[in-house]
């Protein structure tokens, strides 16, 4: 499988100038194409190929005064603004026939320059390359400084230099694991769980384990304020308003990091005690709709799900997700009787049927596990079918890195 590894990068005045000129090329080149594609679309004629694109957009654009500075950045940079390009709309036609999973998704549009990301993508062919110093030397950028906070397990097939909203550089490499050595890193383990994820503890485990929830946004909010604050009392247009700008995206980044560090070393070390987990299929977006909202934001729960499909993915555990609409809070664990909806503020409960007493969200992950089949009755045998590996679409071009990024 192909996951992605990230390390801050340090370039220097020079190199900062030629990736801002790169950004800005590549995202010329892709709003040209999208311009081309949607005049056509409009004359109702047929899109022109990428190829065409090629043609018309880099090659012979290069050769006009108006466009003649594309020739300052690496080639392959276009080219793969040009597949972007491509990509953006294919996903766009297979979510309109309903053959795309997820919610629906719409057209290509431009990018802007204000955008608060930037990426360049540089593929093999593009010849760069690691020193022996460590440094990543990429054409007519140079050999950036690069933070390695871990080694590489294999040679990468290609790169990304993303330039975030808080000014942050880092590269982005895709990587093709190795499934035996993966198989070889956890050791081998008999241990199910279930997982029930709630707000006043981020995760309760089945075997009554409780982790309690950061809440990295509520504890950073008073920072947050005061630097949004100072950027609404400066004047549009102004550097100082710049300034203030960068303060927030910095606060706002540090937040993220935490709680991006916080769900990867959870989601590992679940992964490598236990050899099946059972988690809930929570409506995250429905439930972002309430008055509980920021909460659930802060907590991150679809990251956190993500990192352990993958990870059960990548050394071979066994993840299931629990329908949404299972009453696992109005079951009894002990006798399986039903008792009925709860208020949230009801926490504890005793079962009417055989007087067990019951802590609301261990109770839940006891039924999350029985329901996923986990569990295992008196005789040894599970109480549902096995379930099947959890799958995991591949890594696309511009996400954010599946591994815990370098400081």
């Amino acid at each position: 499988m192909q996951l992605r590894y990230a390390f801050r990068l340090y370039p220097d005045t020079s190199q900062q100038t030629a990736l801002a000129k790169a950004f800005g090329c590549a995202r010329v080149v892709f709003n040209d194409a999208v311009r081309a594609r949607e005049d056509a679309r409009a004359a109702g004629t047929a899109f022109p190929k990428i190829g065409e694109l090629s043609t018309r957009l880099i090659t012979q654009a290069k050769q006009t005064a108006s466009r003649s500075w594309l020739g300052e950045v690496s080639a392959v940079v276009l080219q793969q603004s040009l597949r972007d390009v491509e990509t953006a709309y294919r996903n766009f036609f297979t979510s309109v026939k309903g053959t795309r999973k997820g919610p629906r998704i719409g057209s290509p549009r431009f990018k802007s320059r204000k955008g608060s990301r930037q990426s360049i993508r540089f593929t093999a062919n593009a010849r760069w390359s690691i020193t022996d110093n460590g440094r990543l030397n990429l054409p007519k950028i140079g050999a950036v400084k690069v933070k390695w906070s871990r080694t590489l397990p294999a040679t990468p097939t290609s790169v990304t230099v993303v330039k975030d909203a808080a000014g942050r550089y880092f590269a982005s490499f895709v990587i093709d694991t190795d499934p035996a050595a993966d198989a070889a890193r956890m050791p081998e383990t008999d241990r199910t769980i279930g997982i029930d994820l709630g707000l006043t503890h981020f995760a309760v485990l089945s075997d009554g384990t409780k982790i309690d929830s950061p809440r990295f946004l509520r504890r950073a909010e008073k920072k947050l304020k005061k630097t949004q604050r100072e950027l609404s009392r400066k004047q549009k247009g102004s550097k100082n308003r710049a300034k203030a700008r960068l303060k927030v995206a910095r606060a706002h980044a540090k937040v993220a990091d935490a709680r991006h560090e916080f769900h990867h070393q959870l989601s590992t070390q679940l992964i490598s005690e236990n050899q099946g987990i059972a988690v809930e299929d929570l409506s995250v977006a429905g439930l972002a709709r309430t008055k509980l909202a920021k909460s659930v934001h802060d907590a991150g729960w679809s990251s956190f799900v993500h990192m352990l499909q993958y990870k059960a993915q990548r050394y071979g555990r066994t993840l299931v997700k629990v329908g949404r609409f299972e009453p696992t809070s109005q079951v009894c664990s002990t006798c399986g009787v039903k008792d009925g909806p709860k208020p949230l503020d009801v926490r504890e409960w005793t079962c009417a049927a055989c007087g067990a007493v019951h802590d609301r969200d261990i109770n839940a992950a006891i039924n999350v596990k029985t329901a996923a089949g986990l569990a295992v009755s008196a005789c040894g045998a599970p109480v549902r079918p096995e379930p099947v590996l959890a799958q995991r679409e591949e890594t696309g071009s511009h996400g954010y890195s599946t591994e815990p990024r370098a400081a």
